[in-house]
């Protein structure tokens, strides 16, 4: 179901604008200038959504700088007043989609990237636009530190085991994997709106972490 445009959206995210990351030269060769302490290591979500994770996550790692994207202006809103509303430092939102990440400048890296129920994309022809496709990967291992890690959850089983098949065929070591997250031992889950929903439903929620 497609989200109406909320009320007053370009007001309140003027109302945010100091959470946003403003134009990509201007990061685009270091993402610490986004910050105020610029020691910290960064870490990306791609597709935040209404921020309840990305939030939540900023609020229990104080150490790390986070960067969220989303190019839904209408969820993108809800997100930015998540973060201002716990006046969280330690996040900028990035408004647009994952394809700006072609043009970082290779010596610009992060530590990790969080993919969280991405649209799947059940197509056996739309395999190419998943997030954890060959051609995407290629794009993260470039702004990826050496040890980096991609931190993968879906409802999606299909999606699940081909990005499993994926991160394997390009080498990557796979960790902590769960064909079903709740009921694992597995510590320190951070939800999203979507995995609530789906595990509410009584849906599993597969996850993983690849190492580059």
């Amino acid at each position: 179901m497609r989200m109406r445009k909320k009320k007053h959206r370009e007001e309140r995210i003027e109302n945010c604008k100091e959470l946003l990351t403003g134009e990509f030269e201007t990061f685009r060769s270091d993402f610490k200038n986004l910050f105020e302490n610029k020691e910290n290591e960064i870490h990306i979500e791609i597709g935040c959504g209404k921020g309840r994770f990305i939030s939540e996550l900023a609020e229990q790692n104080p150490e790390i700088n986070y960067i969220a994207i989303e190019k839904n202006l209408d969820v993108l809103v809800l997100a930015l007043e998540k973060v201002k509303a716990k006046g969280l430092k330690n996040v900028k939102f990035y408004a647009g989609d994952a394809s700006f990440l072609n043009d970082i400048d290779e010596n610009n890296k992060c530590g990790r990237i969080y993919i969280n129920f991405c649209d799947p994309w059940k197509k056996t022809y739309q395999a190419k636009r998943r997030l954890t496709h060959e051609r995407f990967l290629t794009v993260y291992k470039r702004i990826l530190k050496s040890g980096g890690e991609v931190h993968f959850k879906t409802d999606n089983k299909a999606l699940f085991e081909f990005s499993l098949n994926s991160f394997s065929d390009f080498g990557l070591r796979l960790k902590n994997i769960s064909l079903d997250l709740h009921n694992s031992s597995f510590e320190g889950n951070v939800m999203t709106e979507y995995e609530t929903l789906f595990s509410e439903a009584g849906n599993p929620i597969y996850r993983c972490e690849a190492v580059f």
